[in-house]
Protein backbone atom coordinates (compact mmCIF):
# COMPACT_ATOMS: atom_id res chain seq x y z
CA UNK A 1 0.00 0.00 0.00
CA UNK A 2 1.27 3.33 -1.08
CA UNK A 3 2.18 5.97 1.34
CA UNK A 4 -0.84 8.94 1.80
CA UNK A 5 0.60 12.12 0.49
CA UNK A 6 0.87 15.01 1.87
CA UNK A 7 -1.01 17.89 0.72
CA UNK A 8 -0.73 21.86 1.48
CA UNK A 9 -2.55 24.46 -0.24
CA UNK A 10 -2.03 28.06 -0.83
CA UNK A 11 -4.38 30.60 -0.73
CA UNK A 12 -3.68 33.36 -2.81
CA UNK A 13 -5.29 36.62 -1.07
CA UNK A 14 -2.54 39.67 -2.11
CA UNK A 15 -4.70 41.55 -4.60
CA UNK A 16 -6.78 44.51 -4.65
CA UNK A 17 -10.04 43.78 -6.82
CA UNK A 18 -10.46 46.97 -8.13
CA UNK A 19 -12.46 45.60 -10.42
CA UNK A 20 -14.93 44.80 -8.03
CA UNK A 21 -16.00 48.34 -7.48
CA UNK A 22 -15.41 50.63 -3.93
CA UNK A 23 -15.12 48.51 -0.25
CA UNK A 24 -12.17 47.40 -0.34
CA UNK A 25 -10.23 44.78 -1.31
CA UNK A 26 -12.88 41.99 -2.53
CA UNK A 27 -11.56 39.18 -0.17
CA UNK A 28 -12.62 40.43 2.80
CA UNK A 29 -16.03 41.62 1.95
CA UNK A 30 -19.04 39.67 3.10
CA UNK A 31 -21.41 37.71 0.82
CA UNK A 32 -23.65 35.54 2.61
CA UNK A 33 -22.92 36.68 5.90
CA UNK A 34 -19.31 35.44 5.91
CA UNK A 35 -16.38 37.12 4.45
CA UNK A 36 -15.02 35.62 1.26
CA UNK A 37 -11.53 34.84 2.38
CA UNK A 38 -13.32 32.72 5.14
CA UNK A 39 -15.71 30.81 2.59
CA UNK A 40 -12.14 30.52 0.33
CA UNK A 41 -10.15 29.36 3.16
CA UNK A 42 -12.15 27.05 5.37
CA UNK A 43 -13.05 24.23 2.98
CA UNK A 44 -8.81 23.90 3.15
CA UNK A 45 -8.64 24.42 6.40
CA UNK A 46 -11.17 21.75 7.28
CA UNK A 47 -10.68 19.25 4.78
CA UNK A 48 -9.27 15.60 6.13
CA UNK A 49 -6.14 15.24 3.23
CA UNK A 50 -5.03 19.00 3.81
CA UNK A 51 -2.13 19.30 6.50
CA UNK A 52 -1.00 22.47 5.51
CA UNK A 53 -2.81 25.99 4.35
CA UNK A 54 -0.33 28.64 3.80
CA UNK A 55 -2.25 32.11 3.06
CA UNK A 56 -0.51 34.84 0.79
CA UNK A 57 -1.46 38.69 1.45
CA UNK A 58 -0.93 42.11 1.31
CA UNK A 59 1.43 43.25 4.26
CA UNK A 60 -1.40 46.58 4.57
CA UNK A 61 -4.23 43.48 5.23
CA UNK A 62 -2.49 41.54 7.80
CA UNK A 63 -5.28 42.99 10.67
CA UNK A 64 -8.54 42.43 8.46
CA UNK A 65 -7.05 39.39 7.50
CA UNK A 66 -6.21 38.15 10.96
CA UNK A 67 -9.72 39.23 11.86
CA UNK A 68 -11.59 37.62 8.94
CA UNK A 69 -10.26 33.86 9.53
CA UNK A 70 -9.76 33.70 13.83
CA UNK A 71 -11.63 30.64 14.00
CA UNK A 72 -9.52 28.64 11.47
CA UNK A 73 -6.11 26.85 11.35
CA UNK A 74 -3.32 28.05 9.08
CA UNK A 75 0.11 28.54 8.51
CA UNK A 76 1.83 32.49 9.55
CA UNK A 77 0.47 34.23 6.66
CA UNK A 78 3.34 35.27 4.16
CA UNK A 79 3.24 38.37 2.27
CA UNK A 80 2.63 38.90 -1.77
CA UNK A 81 4.12 40.44 -4.52
CA UNK A 82 3.09 42.64 -7.68
CA UNK A 83 1.64 39.79 -9.21
CA UNK A 84 -0.46 36.75 -8.86
CA UNK A 85 2.59 34.77 -9.85
CA UNK A 86 4.84 36.76 -7.54
CA UNK A 87 2.48 35.74 -5.13
CA UNK A 88 1.74 32.21 -5.43
CA UNK A 89 5.71 32.20 -5.44
CA UNK A 90 6.09 33.57 -2.32
CA UNK A 91 3.81 31.05 -0.92
CA UNK A 92 5.21 27.70 -2.44
CA UNK A 93 8.78 29.30 -1.04
CA UNK A 94 6.89 29.58 2.61
CA UNK A 95 5.95 26.12 2.20
CA UNK A 96 8.94 24.38 1.49
CA UNK A 97 10.32 23.92 4.91
CA UNK A 98 6.92 21.78 5.08
CA UNK A 99 8.12 19.69 2.12
CA UNK A 100 4.68 18.67 0.67
CA UNK A 101 4.09 16.49 -1.72
CA UNK A 102 1.12 18.19 -3.44
CA UNK A 103 0.23 21.60 -3.39
CA UNK A 104 -3.06 23.08 -4.16
CA UNK A 105 -3.13 26.76 -5.43
CA UNK A 106 -6.56 28.53 -5.09
CA UNK A 107 -7.77 31.73 -5.20
CA UNK A 108 -8.87 33.66 -2.18
CA UNK A 109 -11.43 35.26 -4.93
CA UNK A 110 -13.61 32.07 -5.22
CA UNK A 111 -15.41 31.39 -2.38
CA UNK A 112 -17.62 28.68 -3.29
CA UNK A 113 -14.84 25.88 -3.60
CA UNK A 114 -16.35 22.53 -1.85
CA UNK A 115 -14.75 19.77 -0.24
CA UNK A 116 -15.59 17.41 -3.66
CA UNK A 117 -13.55 19.85 -5.61
CA UNK A 118 -10.90 19.73 -3.47
CA UNK A 119 -10.79 15.83 -3.28
CA UNK A 120 -10.61 15.30 -6.99
CA UNK A 121 -7.97 17.69 -7.19
CA UNK A 122 -5.32 15.68 -4.60
CA UNK A 123 -6.27 12.82 -6.82
CA UNK A 124 -5.31 14.46 -9.94
CA UNK A 125 -2.07 15.82 -8.95
CA UNK A 126 -1.28 12.21 -7.43
CA UNK A 127 -1.72 10.25 -10.77
CA UNK A 128 -0.77 13.23 -13.58
CA UNK A 129 1.84 15.61 -11.55
CA UNK A 130 -0.12 18.34 -13.03
CA UNK A 131 -3.81 18.91 -13.29
CA UNK A 132 -6.48 21.95 -13.34
CA UNK A 133 -10.18 22.02 -12.89
CA UNK A 134 -12.01 22.98 -15.55
CA UNK A 135 -15.57 22.85 -17.12
CA UNK A 136 -16.94 23.01 -20.74
CA UNK A 137 -17.93 26.01 -22.81
CA UNK A 138 -21.29 26.58 -22.90
CA UNK A 139 -21.47 30.11 -25.43
CA UNK A 140 -20.17 30.27 -29.05
CA UNK A 141 -16.44 31.71 -28.64
CA UNK A 142 -15.09 34.29 -31.12
CA UNK A 143 -11.48 35.57 -31.43
CA UNK A 144 -11.62 38.93 -32.15
CA UNK A 145 -8.27 41.24 -33.83
CA UNK A 146 -7.35 44.42 -32.36
CA UNK A 147 -9.85 46.53 -34.35
CA UNK A 148 -12.74 43.91 -33.22
CA UNK A 149 -13.27 42.25 -36.23
CA UNK A 150 -14.33 38.40 -35.57
CA UNK A 151 -10.68 36.53 -37.14
CA UNK A 152 -11.91 32.90 -36.02
CA UNK A 153 -14.38 30.69 -34.53
CA UNK A 154 -12.62 28.05 -31.99
CA UNK A 155 -14.47 24.80 -31.79
CA UNK A 156 -16.04 25.01 -28.21
CA UNK A 157 -16.24 20.86 -28.22
CA UNK A 158 -12.24 22.12 -27.50
CA UNK A 159 -12.54 24.66 -24.87
CA UNK A 160 -12.77 24.77 -21.58
CA UNK A 161 -12.86 27.14 -18.62
CA UNK A 162 -10.18 26.87 -16.05
CA UNK A 163 -10.50 27.17 -12.42
CA UNK A 164 -8.65 26.60 -9.19
CA UNK A 165 -7.45 25.15 -7.28
CA UNK A 166 -5.25 23.82 -9.50
CA UNK A 167 -2.89 20.90 -8.44
CA UNK A 168 0.79 19.92 -8.71
CA UNK A 169 3.52 18.05 -7.25
CA UNK A 170 5.34 20.32 -4.96
CA UNK A 171 9.04 19.99 -5.95
CA UNK A 172 8.23 20.39 -9.88
CA UNK A 173 5.64 23.54 -9.66
CA UNK A 174 7.99 25.02 -7.40
CA UNK A 175 11.11 24.54 -9.63
CA UNK A 176 8.93 26.08 -12.47
CA UNK A 177 8.80 29.17 -10.44
CA UNK A 178 12.57 29.62 -9.78
CA UNK A 179 12.86 29.28 -13.34
CA UNK A 180 10.36 32.05 -14.73
CA UNK A 181 11.88 34.26 -11.79
CA UNK A 182 15.32 33.61 -13.05
CA UNK A 183 14.53 34.39 -16.85
CA UNK A 184 12.19 37.24 -15.89
CA UNK A 185 8.97 35.85 -16.93
CA UNK A 186 6.37 37.59 -14.93
CA UNK A 187 3.40 37.35 -17.23
CA UNK A 188 1.63 34.34 -16.24
CA UNK A 189 -2.14 34.32 -15.76
CA UNK A 190 -2.09 31.13 -13.96
CA UNK A 191 -0.05 28.27 -12.66
CA UNK A 192 -0.79 26.02 -15.53
CA UNK A 193 0.17 28.57 -18.28
CA UNK A 194 3.72 28.98 -16.00
CA UNK A 195 3.51 24.73 -15.99
CA UNK A 196 2.84 24.64 -19.60
CA UNK A 197 5.83 27.09 -20.17
CA UNK A 198 7.80 24.85 -18.39
CA UNK A 199 7.31 21.48 -20.49
CA UNK A 200 4.90 19.96 -18.06
CA UNK A 201 1.75 17.90 -19.31
CA UNK A 202 -1.33 19.80 -17.57
CA UNK A 203 -4.13 17.68 -17.15
CA UNK A 204 -8.07 18.42 -16.29
CA UNK A 205 -10.07 17.30 -13.70
CA UNK A 206 -13.73 18.14 -13.30
CA UNK A 207 -14.83 21.46 -11.97
CA UNK A 208 -17.97 22.61 -10.53
CA UNK A 209 -19.73 25.72 -12.14
CA UNK A 210 -20.86 27.18 -8.83
CA UNK A 211 -17.08 27.64 -7.91
CA UNK A 212 -16.59 31.22 -9.59
CA UNK A 213 -14.20 33.90 -8.85
CA UNK A 214 -15.77 36.80 -7.40
CA UNK A 215 -14.61 40.18 -10.37
CA UNK A 216 -17.13 42.68 -10.66
CA UNK A 217 -19.90 44.30 -8.44
CA UNK A 218 -22.22 41.74 -10.19
CA UNK A 219 -20.43 38.96 -9.69
CA UNK A 220 -21.54 39.95 -6.13
CA UNK A 221 -25.57 40.64 -6.26
CA UNK A 222 -26.15 37.88 -8.43
CA UNK A 223 -23.88 35.76 -5.88
CA UNK A 224 -26.28 36.89 -2.93
CA UNK A 225 -29.22 36.53 -4.52
CA UNK A 226 -28.36 32.63 -5.40
CA UNK A 227 -27.53 32.53 -1.52
CA UNK A 228 -30.56 33.75 -0.59
CA UNK A 229 -32.97 31.71 -2.64
CA UNK A 230 -31.39 28.39 -1.08
CA UNK A 231 -32.15 29.65 2.43
CA UNK A 232 -35.99 28.96 1.21
CA UNK A 233 -39.18 31.06 3.45
CA UNK A 234 -37.56 32.77 6.15
CA UNK A 235 -39.35 35.57 7.77
CA UNK A 236 -38.61 37.66 10.90
CA UNK A 237 -40.71 39.03 13.60
CA UNK A 238 -40.39 41.57 16.57
CA UNK A 239 -42.50 42.00 19.54
CA UNK A 240 -42.66 44.16 22.84
CA UNK A 241 -44.87 44.25 25.60
CA UNK A 242 -45.34 46.40 28.12
CA UNK A 243 -47.17 46.53 31.95
CA UNK A 244 -47.39 48.84 34.68
CA UNK A 245 -47.03 47.66 38.31
CA UNK A 246 -49.85 47.10 40.47
CA UNK A 247 -50.89 45.36 43.97
CA UNK A 248 -49.53 41.86 43.96
CA UNK A 249 -47.20 39.54 45.29
CA UNK A 250 -45.65 38.14 42.21
CA UNK A 251 -44.54 38.60 38.91
CA UNK A 252 -45.01 35.93 35.54
CA UNK A 253 -41.43 36.61 33.62
CA UNK A 254 -41.50 34.06 30.69
CA UNK A 255 -43.70 31.47 32.25
CA UNK A 256 -42.01 31.54 35.50
CA UNK A 257 -43.57 32.93 38.70
CA UNK A 258 -41.41 35.23 40.78
CA UNK A 259 -41.88 36.44 44.05
CA UNK A 260 -42.31 40.05 44.00
CA UNK A 261 -43.98 42.56 47.25
CA UNK A 262 -45.91 44.18 43.36
CA UNK A 263 -47.78 42.39 40.32
CA UNK A 264 -48.39 43.38 37.06
CA UNK A 265 -51.47 45.20 36.26
CA UNK A 266 -53.02 43.15 33.54
CA UNK A 267 -56.19 41.55 32.09
CA UNK A 268 -53.96 38.50 31.98
CA UNK A 269 -51.51 37.13 33.91
CA UNK A 270 -49.06 40.15 32.16
CA UNK A 271 -46.25 37.94 31.31
CA UNK A 272 -44.31 40.66 29.43
CA UNK A 273 -42.02 37.63 28.00
CA UNK A 274 -44.18 35.68 26.49
CA UNK A 275 -46.68 37.97 25.03
CA UNK A 276 -43.43 39.74 23.53
CA UNK A 277 -42.55 36.28 22.15
CA UNK A 278 -45.49 35.60 21.16
CA UNK A 279 -45.92 39.13 19.31
CA UNK A 280 -42.87 38.78 17.41
CA UNK A 281 -44.14 34.90 15.92
CA UNK A 282 -47.44 37.04 15.22
CA UNK A 283 -45.78 39.40 13.46
CA UNK A 284 -43.19 37.19 11.68
CA UNK A 285 -46.90 35.42 10.17
CA UNK A 286 -48.26 38.82 9.07
CA UNK A 287 -51.43 38.31 11.47
CA UNK A 288 -51.29 41.44 13.34
CA UNK A 289 -50.24 41.11 17.08
CA UNK A 290 -51.02 40.08 20.28
CA UNK A 291 -53.91 42.87 20.89
CA UNK A 292 -55.55 41.86 18.17
CA UNK A 293 -55.67 38.48 18.84
CA UNK A 294 -56.58 39.32 22.11
CA UNK A 295 -59.23 41.43 20.41
CA UNK A 296 -60.22 38.49 18.34
CA UNK A 297 -60.36 36.17 20.93
CA UNK A 298 -62.92 39.08 23.60
CA UNK A 299 -65.22 38.67 20.36
CA UNK A 300 -65.22 35.11 20.00
CA UNK A 301 -66.25 34.78 23.55
CA UNK A 302 -68.99 37.36 23.61
CA UNK A 303 -70.17 36.00 20.19
CA UNK A 304 -70.44 32.59 22.06
CA UNK A 305 -72.18 34.25 25.12
CA UNK A 306 -74.71 35.55 22.78
CA UNK A 307 -75.03 32.04 21.06
CA UNK A 308 -75.16 29.97 24.56
CA UNK A 309 -78.14 32.88 25.50
CA UNK A 310 -80.03 32.91 22.35
CA UNK A 311 -80.06 28.59 22.94
CA UNK A 312 -81.32 29.03 26.18
CA UNK A 313 -84.30 31.13 25.11
CA UNK A 314 -85.12 28.82 22.34
CA UNK A 315 -85.28 25.89 25.02
CA UNK A 316 -87.57 28.31 27.49
CA UNK A 317 -89.82 28.81 24.58
CA UNK A 318 -90.16 25.19 23.60
CA UNK A 319 -90.84 24.09 27.55
CA UNK A 320 -93.52 27.21 27.57
CA UNK A 321 -95.23 25.49 24.64
CA UNK A 322 -94.93 22.42 26.09
CA UNK A 323 -96.17 23.21 29.71
CA UNK A 324 -99.36 21.36 30.44
CA UNK A 325 -102.30 23.47 32.42
CA UNK A 326 -104.80 22.16 34.72
CA UNK A 327 -104.42 18.91 37.34
CA UNK A 328 -103.21 16.92 34.67
CA UNK A 329 -99.93 19.03 34.63
CA UNK A 330 -97.25 16.62 36.07
CA UNK A 331 -98.30 13.98 34.04
CA UNK A 332 -98.14 16.15 30.46
CA UNK A 333 -94.61 17.05 31.53
CA UNK A 334 -94.11 13.49 31.92
CA UNK A 335 -94.86 12.87 29.10
CA UNK A 336 -93.17 15.44 26.57
CA UNK A 337 -90.02 15.23 28.43
CA UNK A 338 -88.63 13.46 25.66
CA UNK A 339 -89.40 16.04 23.23
CA UNK A 340 -87.66 18.00 25.18
CA UNK A 341 -84.72 16.66 25.44
CA UNK A 342 -84.64 15.97 21.53
CA UNK A 343 -84.88 19.92 21.04
CA UNK A 344 -81.89 20.60 23.93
Amino acid sequence: MSKPKRTAAILVAAGRGLRAGAGGPKQYRTIGGQTVIFRAMEAFCRHPDVFAVQPVVNPDDIAIFSDAVASLRHQPPTNGGATRQASVHAGLEALAAEKPDIVLIHDAARPFVTPAVISRAIDAAERTGAAVPAIAVTDTIKQVGNGGDVEATPDRARLRIAQTPQAFRFDVILEAHRRAARDGRSDFTDDAALAEWAGLTVATFEGDPANMKLTTPEDFVREEARLASQLGDIRTGTGYDVHAFGDGDHLMICGVRVPHTRGFLAHSDGDVGLHALVDAILGALADGDIGRRHARAHCRDHRRQRLARRRQGDHQRAARLYRPRGRHRGHSERHHSSSLERLT
